[in-house]
């Protein structure tokens, strides 16, 4: 596997490589030299090393700066990682969407892969799409797909050109190829897909196309993969659709197929984007009244034109790695929400804590909800330590209405079972039912700490407990966010953490992003968490239960201090 450089690279230096690397090249015996090729074709490695020693990128944005427009390309670590997506989806004949913030080279790895399949694998035939043709194949702009597929071939040493491949002959308008079949073809706007058949094709700025449908009902027949590479456009477009039904895949594991594999670029995977790059792009946006804009094309945030956010995606982010910001300690106590699914494609969540960190993210698709409560009760086991008196307690709170209701006879089960053979309910975890239609806690407390007698009540302000919930943990994030960003101190116990190492982050991140309210017939505050074109937030629904705990006493033991 390619090792991963340190960034910036040294570009100097690496052009004095790859002038000794072909030397070296031309020197070699043809027996040499087939090995070569032969390791450059020999699938993910040589893959990588392929485009490590000889594909190249080029930045306008360098001109008149002192810094070459034409540059040897090196992958920082998650470009790595979508190539080894790309390669995935490809063998394992899966179709993929890369969801990612502007300007994270997404494009040039894809174009650097269709290359190298192109030049190695046999048969290879690639498609390319965008919504305008200017995009996909314009002479002379190095903004459109083609003209990055005709440089990058041109940079590359001929010797690993196809046999019989001439440029002047084989590299004509949307089209490469070579005598052997081997092709890349391209097509634009509503003619995206009604070429022929591809063995993979990519379709750019995916969530922009003016008829996806269609694009989809032509493309559904013609490839084997295909490859949806966007940021993000609101809410409801097919990209969006295809997003939500999919499945984020980690580095490493398998592709699913007959379902949408997910790889999501944040801006923050890039190593030359800072926080404080951050904050200037955002303080400009803001400026120039173009926050929207921003949040969907930095932040991804599908919602970010959708009124009444209940948990802005800003403040999620200011949460990410919070404890360490600011040097606060989490605190102690265990906790554990359980979202059970529902009917019809849903999925079971599980999001645990320790004391106000996030400690673990998970869901699954199981339907049974016998088979979920005893995979929720194995999850939290194995997280949750050992001490001297047994187990660490952990409450863990699950859904209760409808098929959630199944948990209470799978976990009483299993705590009066006195068998061995049965699997026994492990020391110090126990269920508790929550219930999101039920009336608010605590109800004649004022919603505010500020006594001035116009505070409404709970019962007047939340409809039911779980606007009361939702509100309840959008306060941690507001007070993590000003914590983080204007350095008001709070008790740690009003605020929430969220590691960067969390499995499943960026599912979490747009999750908690994706309800707003609204007001019932009555003027109270009401949660609409599946707007238009969305699907349940489940993971968001696991945390909420998780950090609203249902108490019969105020004494909640996740606050207890180290």
């Amino acid at each position: 596997m390619l090792q991963r450089i340190q960034w910036p690279p040294d570009y100097d230096a690496e052009i004095v490589r790859r002038h000794r690397l072909l030397v070296r090249l031309h020197n070699m015996t043809p027996e040499q030299l087939a090995g070569a090729i032969a390791f450059y074709g020999s699938g993910l490695e040589g893959c990588l090393a392929f485009i490590d020693d000889w594909c190249e990128t080029f930045d306008p944005r360098n001109a008149a700066t002192g810094r070459p427009t034409s540059m040897p390309f090196k992958l920082f670590p998650k470009q790595v990682e979508l190539v080894e997506f790309l390669y995935a989806c490809f063998t394992g004949e899966a179709d993929g969407l890369i969801e990612k913030s502007r300007d994270m080279g997404a494009t040039w790895v894809c174009v650097s892969f269709s290359v190298w399949a192109w030049m190695f694998v046999e048969g290879a035939t690639i498609g390319w799409g965008s919504r305008k043709a200017a995009q996909v194949d314009k002479i002379g702009d190095m903004s459109s797909i083609f003209e990055k597929i005709r440089f990058q071939v041109m940079a590359i040493p001929r010797i690993f050109w196809p046999k019989g491949f001439d440029p002047s002959d084989n590299m004509a308008q949307m089209k490469i190829y070579e005598p052997g079949g081997n092709s890349v073809t391209g097509e634009a706007g509503d003619d995206v897909g009604r070429g022929g058949r591809t063995r993979i094709y990519f379709k750019d700025e995916s969530a922009h196309y003016e008829h996806p449908e269609m694009i989809e009902a032509s493309l559904g027949d013609n490839t084997r993969v295909q490859i949806d590479i966007s940021s993000v456009n609101g809410l409801g477009n097919v990209f969006h659709r295809k997003r939500e039904g999919g499945v984020e895949w980690r580095s490493g594991a398998p592709v699913l197929r007959g379902r949408t594999n997910v790889f999501v670029m944040d801006w923050s995977d890039h190593p030359a984007k800072t926080q404080e790059w951050y904050e200037t792009r955002e303080a400009k946006a803001v400026d120039d009244g173009l926050l929207h804009v921003f949040e969907q094309e930095v932040n991804r945030n599908y919602s970010a034109s959708i009124v009444g956010v209940i948990i802005p995606a800003a403040w999620v982010k200011s949460s990410i790695d919070a404890h360490v910001k600011l040097g606060l300690d989490p605190g102690r106590g265990w906790h554990a929400g359980l979202d059970v699914a529902d009917e019809g494609g849903d999925r079971n969540a599980l999001v645990t804590r320790r004391g106000v960190l996030v400690t673990g993210a998970d869901d699954w698709g199981a339907p049974d909800v016998g088979e979920t409560t005893r995979k929720a009760i194995g999850i939290v086991a194995e997280l949750v330590p050992v001490n001297s008196k047994g187990r660490v307690p952990c409450k863990i709170y699950y859904d209760s209405i409808g098929v959630g209701a199944g948990v209470k006879s799978e976990s009483n089960r299993l705590a009066s079972s006195e068998t061995p053979e049965d699997q026994r309910m492990p020391l110090g975890i126990k269920f508790h039912s929550w219930n999101a239609g039920a009336a608010v806690q605590n109800p004649d407390d004022r919603i505010s700490d500020v006594d001035d007698g116009e505070v409404p009540t709970n019962k007047e302000f939340f409809q039911n407990m779980k606007a009361q919930a939702w509100w309840s943990v959008r306060t941690r994030f507001w007070n993590v966010h000003r914590a983080v960003t204007e350095g008001i101190a709070f008790d740690p116990s009003e605020l929430i953490f969220i590691p960067s190492t969390l499995p499943k982050l960026r599912s979490l991140e747009k999750e908690l992003s994706q309800p707003t309210s609204k007001k019932s017939a009555t003027m109270k505050l009401m949660v609409d968490k599946k707007p238009e074109g969305t699907r349940s937030p489940n993971l968001a629904d696991a945390l909420v239960m998780c950090f609203f705990p249902v108490e019969t006493s105020s004494y909640d033991s996740s606050m207890e201090w180290l």
